[in-house]
């Protein structure tokens, strides 16, 4: 199948976050900061008109390379671009679409970057959605062995997930994300206006991060993601609002709280890999005609019931995580046609692995997740997994 083309809070739990958090949650006109590893992460509507003063001050260069997408570029990158210095900036496009995230896109942008004369006193913006901030940031870990990058992103996912933490990578024939990097980005400007140019399908894709989150951390905030999605995703101006820009602040604190602790996801990160282990092996599968949210919610499904048929989960976790998924309008079975058989395959390439078996983030309930002792990861027979995903 051919991929598709897309277009381009609350006070913390006792204890406080481990990552930094700055500004007040009451209003979207108060901007919020929250820092990781060295990472500077606002959220906060209209930040893409500051997007040049803030890149100059966190990430001074000499030159930029503005990477973005045949979708984003014609909407945002001359703005971004006219708030630099004059003649500073490259405007670098790549065309749209996951299948686009590959080791030859990485060549030819780094070609492009040496043959303009960019040295190791410039700067990568990366304008998108995950696709860009994934091979942007890639290329930015490996451009003269390194140079800082921006990360600006245009999607809900990329705002909530694919933007936070520093991963970077390329896909592969064989999966998802399989080459790559951490290369934590100097800033995250998240501009929630943004989201007033996404189509409905996207937005709904950006809900499968946000429920994930929920599931992994905080039930209370999941309850109220299920409660409110409908709402947001139907209502006139819904994408920028102040209670969806309180969604994206708690996502945001909830991943960078998991960041701070396991940079290098060697422990507590693996949890945010709830649903991705299935949810990559569908997407490749599908061809990358599902789009990421919509694969990762197909995982999160089938992984919690796996999780309750295996014994992990309390019962009943399963069921919440269905209903918060279908309330954003999100799948939560296989796409007809889908094979067990060719899912499984998938999963044996997948960089969760450990020894050649496949291991999961599963949920002990809504809220918590289980594998404290076990690394954070269970592992998961063959026959038991056939069962779920028949």
């Amino acid at each position: 199948m051919n991929p598709p083309n897309p277009p381009h809070g609350r006070s913390p739990k006792k204890g406080g976050l481990a990552a930094k958090r700055r500004g007040s949650p009451k209003t979207s006109a108060s901007p919020r900061e929250i820092l990781l590893h060295g990472s500077s992460i606002r959220i906060g509507p209209g930040l893409l008109g500051k997007a040049g003063t803030i890149t100059q001050q966190v990430a001074p260069a000499h030159r930029y390379a503005l990477i973005t997408d045949s979708n984003v570029g014609p909407l945002y990158a001359e703005k971004v671009r006219n708030q630099l210095e004059k003649g500073s900036t490259e405007v670098l496009t790549i065309p749209a679409g996951e299948s686009n995230k590959t080791r030859e896109s990485w060549t030819r942008l780094t070609d492009q970057m040496l043959a303009k004369k960019f040295g190791r006193d410039s700067v990568v913006i990366a304008l998108g959605g995950g696709v860009v901030g994934d091979l942007a940031g890639f290329v930015a870990a490996t451009f003269m062995r390194g140079i800082p990058v921006v990360q600006i992103p245009t999607t809900l996912v990329a705002m909530v997930d694919a933007s936070i933490g520093g991963k970077t990578a390329v896909d592969t024939p064989s999966g998802k994300n399989l080459v790559g990097a951490f290369h934590p980005p100097a800033a995250v400007l998240v501009d929630p206006q943004l989201l007033a140019t996404l189509p409905l399908r996207e937005m709904r894709a950006g809900f499968a991060e946000i429920v994930k989150h929920g599931v992994i951390a905080d039930d209370v905030y999941l309850r109220e993601v299920a409660s409110r999605a409908s709402e947001m995703l139907s209502a006139e101006g819904g994408f920028a609002s102040d209670r969806m820009i309180s969604l994206i602040v708690r996502s945001v604190e909830i991943k960078a709280e998991i960041v701070s602790r396991d940079e290098r996801e060697e422990g507590l990160r693996k949890t945010l890999n709830f649903g991705h282990t299935i949810g990559h092996a569908v997407e490749l599968v599908s061809g990358y005609s599902l789009l990421h949210g919509e694969a990762v919610a197909i995982g999160m499904a089938l992984e919690g019931r796996l999780a309750e048929q295996i014994g992990v989960a309390k019962a009943g976790t399963a069921a919440a995580i269905v209903k918060a998924l279908q309330s954003a309008g999100l799948p939560t079975d296989l796409p007809t046609g889908f094979m067990a058989g060719e899912v499984i395959e998938a999963m044996k390439s997948d960089k969760k692995g450990v020894s050649g078996k496949t291991r999961f983030a599963l949920p002990l309930r809504v809220g918590a997740m289980a594998g404290a002792k076990t690394g954070w990861s269970v592992q998961v027979g063959d026959d038991q997994l056939r069962e779920v995903l028949a």
